[in-house]
């Protein structure tokens, strides 16, 4: 052991040789972060037809996607601590347990509440996908981390892309609660591959859950996000709304007072404090904004009727059929952002996946008439964020020791969630403003579009800009790990 700048440091160590042939390892970890990031789509191709399914409001029924972001963003900070106390693995195999019954209780459902109640628990699962980028470090060995970890991040949208068109496409010709058994039945496949394939993860750090901080978080959260997601609907100058936002200015800093002074934190604010951690979260916010924009704007356009002069009249399962190709871009990319990241350092990835999103933005300027030139928009915004949403993680865990890789990585998932909840809200607004009267009904309008689009390329570049205050090349010291704690405990 050394030290190096007044921090403990130790070689990293060498992984077991049985390991370097579980080549399963890294398709279990990406299906696994595919099958969570599925139900987020899920039930968009039901939007229109919930209010009849569930004899409810469609104000109502909105419950039924705003409840899997809440629950989502609120237990995934907590599971990724849990995973640093008692081992990556065993919470993963804990996140399907709610997805799976999740599925079940949506499938069974027959009115509102038990739908929202099945979306909340498929939120739950969520926390597989940082749980699984944190695992990758501790059971791969070096020379396969890369690749690796630019893959299971990618697997949010990837899964979010390939899930609208096969949705779509059993929501149309079979039952709709087809489309949750078969997702339940894919959650017990990846708890059994989890279980069978990837190799146990010792706890890492040591300490007792703080619970006040789980709450705390929770409730800021909670009244953060549904203040902005929902503020589009009450009205942001709304009591409700305007509540929500004051309650949230009132419960984050208190939480963040009580981080500081308990003895085990749910999340080391004194690490995320560190400029690699803090920029990175940032620059995270920026990039789901910009990520989330032109999927909103994309999925509307080709679906509009093609009699407003720029709707392109594409079904559900075409307009998904088109968008499908983005999410295979993502899984194409992400081995060449690897790569990028090993030779440059994560932090030129990160400029570079920003600044190709902006690119696939400007192109909207020529290419937002047609299906083809959406087509490459979404691709190319999709590279960008293939290559960003791969050297996140990278940043992160080169700055944090080993013992915060779960709560950091999920910390990081909560900001990327923050920033599409934040796009949502902003386009929104602007879609709902920018409108043009069609047989009596308000539509965006064309200017509606570009100026979604233009914001999309800002927030793009603003995330460039903020990743060069990244210090370095924003990766550690080749086989280096920072260790600031002790020996870490072996999960039972």
């Amino acid at each position: 052991m050394n030290t190096i700048g007044g921090n403990r440091v130790e070689e990293e160590p060498s992984q077991p040789a049985a390991r370097d042939g579980r080549h399963g390892i890294v398709t279990v970890m990406a299906v696994a972060g595919i099958v969570a990031s599925l139900t987020q789509t899920l039930v968009v191709p039901l939007i229109g037809r919930l209010p009849e399914m569930l004899n409810a409001s469609a104000s109502d029924t909105s419950w039924v996607i705003t409840v899997t972001l809440l629950a989502g963003a609120v237990t995934t900070p907590v599971m990724g601590r849990l995973g640093d106390l008692y081992g990556k693995r065993r919470m993963m195999l804990v996140c399907a347990v709610p997805l799976v019954l999740g599925c079940v209780t949506c499938a069974l459902a027959g009115s509102l509440a038990p739908m929202i109640a099945g979306r909340g628990l498929q939120g739950m699962g969520m926390g597989l996908i940082p749980l699984g980028i944190s695992a990758l470090r501790e059971v791969l060995p070096p020379d396969r981390l890369g690749s690796a970890i630019a893959l299971m991040s990618s697997s949010l949208g990837i899964g979010g892309a390939l899930g609208l068109p096969l949705a779509a496409a059993v929501a149309e010709y079979a039952s709709w609660r087809v489309l949750f058994w078969a997702t339940a039945a894919l959650g017990l496949l990846v708890a059994a591959l989890i279980r069978l394939l990837v190799p146990y993860t010792p706890a890492s750090a040591h300490g007792r859950v703080d619970v006040a901080g789980a709450l705390g978080l929770g409730a800021g959260l909670i009244c953060l996000l549904l203040g902005i997601s929902k503020g589009a609907d009450w009205g942001f100058g709304s009591a409700p709304t305007l509540g929500l936002l004051a309650a949230a200015a009132l419960l984050l800093p208190l939480w963040g007072w009580w981080e500081l002074r308990t003895r085990d934190p749910l999340v080391d604010l004194r690490v995320t404090a560190r400029p690699q951690v803090l920029v990175t979260n940032v620059a995270s916010i920026v990039v789901g904004f910009a990520m989330y924009a032109q999927s909103l704007i994309v999925i509307q356009i080709l679906q509009l009727p093609a009699a407003t002069g720029y709707g392109l009249g594409q079904s559900m399962l075409a307009a998904g059929l088109w968008m499908a190709p983005s999410g295979l871009m993502m899984m194409i990319v992400s081995p060449v952002g690897a790569r990028l990241s090993a030779a440059r350092g994560p932090k030129v990835t990160l400029i570079t996946g920003s600044l190709v999103m902006a690119l696939g933005y400007g192109l909207s300027v020529v290419l937002l008439g047609s299906t083809w030139g959406l087509l490459v928009i979404s691709c190319v915004c999709s590279i960008g964020v293939g290559f960003a949403y791969g050297s996140m993680p990278a940043l992160i865990m080169g700055a944090v020791p080993r013992s915060e890789t779960g709560a950091a990585n999920s910390f990081n998932t909560l900001m990327r969630s923050i920033g599409t909840t934040v796009s949502a809200a902003v386009v929104g607004v602007v879609l709902s403003h920018l409108t043009i009267d069609f047989g009596g009904h308000p539509l965006p309008s064309q200017d509606g579009f570009h100026t979604g689009m233009l914001i999309g390329c800002g927030a793009a570049l603003a995330a460039a800009l903020i990743t060069m205050a990244l210090p370095g090349r924003g990766g550690p010291p080749r086989r280096v790990i920072v260790a600031t704690d002790p020996a870490p405990a072996t999960e039972s």
